[in-house]
């Protein structure tokens, strides 16, 4: 079907609702950080928060004050008035007026269930608080978005209340309807029929979408919305929200405009997404969802031999879209079910193998070997480049020490904090390097140790940090005798990388070692082959 390039206007709640997330808490500077990707990023409006829930999003808007936006517009979210008192009166209406945001975000009550039994109000008092909430925004020169709580099930249940509640802050002087499926329940087919309905009674009205992910379609939804009139879709960067979370921006932005051809964000923004994901994960001290679609780190990787073999032909035999234009990149994984197409794919290209099948044989039957012992090497590209020097040898392999013995002691005492001592003794250069360290545990303890003795040696040792350490047991049937494979992510602060490393044993603490030590020597031939 041809389509006209219309404008869908994206306005985004990580601030608000992304912050509902289980485990997730943002300070003032946190959200101003994100707020600068999102406007790099070209998102039109910015929902900041709801200035009277918290002393800190009452700070975020008084240090907004004095920023300057390039893209986006700020929003302040807010309620309608309470019950019984007049707008004016009210202080959550005071606070969004004073927050300095030139966007205001009413949500009301568009469910007769919820007017009953939540405010226990009657059905006019609950349309009266709408429109003097959203009048008193729009005399006062704001624009007023008004958000319909739990619309479709409002519809379900009584549709003309529902679209009372809508006409009610129409009237009023909303600028824009949004319709929210507030619970998740919604499926597709009630989407559309319910936005169907809204136009036919309110045809020059615009419309948003703000969809939840309890069934797993808010993006569905909202791309259904879309299709049947909305020209808004609310959501959050990587579906941050509370329960199963919110529209996933990530996802939404370009189906909306690579799939439908819609114009969304600024030109030339799209490629910035995937940069936005990860930098909204890292302040949310979330884990990257490795699965995502378009901006995970798996949206473009290929395992199987065939498929890579197929995608360095045709990259689209494989791939819906070229990874580029969301700013994501293809990647080849190493497995037991690679073929040399993978290996070729994913060396490096200064070991020089992309045409020497006989050194691709060689290392993949290294891999192949270590996979049967329960090495995994798709997430550590630091052990998989030491697996290559060490299978290739010569220039490509020089041991920076060579281990004597290292030791960790725990010390328990009832009532008592535990303490944990490591002692590494290496031998570098032909010379004994002793140290010891306490740290926060074994692996931290073991970590120190290492920087210590190398530090004297190598100067850019202490630039390594631990963000993220994985167990996973190998062998289930072995019980505890089972084997374990730690995998670690590090990150380099002197040249920004960041990477993984991975080690296999039946003492977890030597699994532990094993991948520390191929970051520390991956770190040292980096650093020895940027001089």
């Amino acid at each position: 079907m041809t389509r006209k390039k219309t404008r869908i206007e994206i306005y985004d709640t990580t601030l608000r609702d992304g912050t509902q997330s289980q485990g997730v808490s943002l300070s003032v500077e946190d959200k101003l950080m994100v707020v600068e990707v999102l406007d790099g990023l070209g998102v039109d409006i910015i929902e900041g928060g709801y200035p009277l829930s918290s002393p800190k999003d009452a700070a975020f808007f008084d240090r907004m004050r004095a920023r300057k936006l390039r893209n986006a517009r700020l929003a302040a979210f807010g309620m309608t008035r309470r019950k019984s008192l007049s707008a004016d009166q009210d202080e959550g209406m005071r606070t969004l007026l004073a927050s300095g945001a030139p966007i205001v975000a009413i949500v009301g009550k568009s469910w007769d269930m919820h007017v009953r039994e939540v405010l226990a109000v009657s059905e006019d008092e609950n349309l009266a608080m709408i429109s003097e909430s959203v009048g008193l925004m729009v005399r006062n020169a704001l624009e007023c978005v008004y958000d319909a709580e739990h619309f479709f099930d409002g519809w379900r249940a009584n549709p003309q209340f529902a679209l009372r509640t809508l006409r009610a802050a129409v009237e009023a002087g909303a600028c824009r309807l949004v319709l929210c499926d507030t619970n998740g329940g919604t499926m597709p087919e009630a989407i559309a029929a319910g936005v169907d309905a809204v136009r036919a009674a309110l045809p020059d009205v615009s419309l948003g979408i703000h969809c939840h992910n309890d069934c797993d379609l808010a993006i569905a939804n909202s791309l259904a919305a879309v299709l049947h009139g909305c020209t808004q879709v609310q959501g959050t960067i990587n579906g941050m929200g509370e329960r199963c979370g919110n529209a996933d921006l990530t996802t939404v932005i370009p189906n909306l405009t690579i799939k439908y051809g819609f114009d969304c964000l600024r030109p030339g923004s799209l490629k910035k997404l995937t940069e936005a994901s990860r930098y909204v994960y890292e302040i949310a001290n979330l884990n990257f969802r490795d699965s995502q679609p378009f901006v995970g780190a798996s949206a473009f990787a290929h395992k199987g031999g065939m498929h890579v073999h197929a995608v360095r032909k045709a990259a689209e035999s494989y791939e819906h879209i070229d990874p580029g234009q969301v700013g994501n990149a293809r990647r080849a994984l190493v497995s037991e079910l690679s073929g040399i197409s993978n290996i070729a794919a994913t060396a490096p290209a200064k070991f020089g193998i992309a045409d020497d099948k006989a050194a691709q044989r060689k290392v993949l039957k290294a891999l192949m070997d270590l996979e049967h012992e329960g090495y995994q090497f798709e997430a550590a590209e630091a052990s998989f480049e030491m697996l290559i020097r060490k299978t290739m040898g010569g220039k490509w392999y020089s041991r920076f020490w060579q281990l004597d013995h290292y030791r960790c002691i725990i010390l328990k005492q009832n009532g008592n904090e535990s303490a944990i001592e490591a002692t590494v003794k290496l031998l570098i250069d032909g010379k004994p390097a002793h140290q010891v360290a306490e740290g926060d545990g074994p692996v931290d303890s073991l970590k120190q140790a290492l920087c210590l003795a190398l530090r004297a040696r190598y100067a850019h040792i202490d630039d390594l940090h631990l963000t993220d350490y994985k167990v996973r047991v190998v062998n289930t049937a072995a019980g505890t005798a089972a084997k374990v494979r730690v995998l670690i992510d590090w990150h380099d602060v002197r040249t920004a990388k960041q990477f993984g490393s991975v080690g296999v044993s039946t003492n977890i603490i030597d699994a532990s070692w094993l991948a520390i030590a191929d970051a520390f020597e991956y770190k040292l031939l980096m650093e020895m082959e940027r001089v």
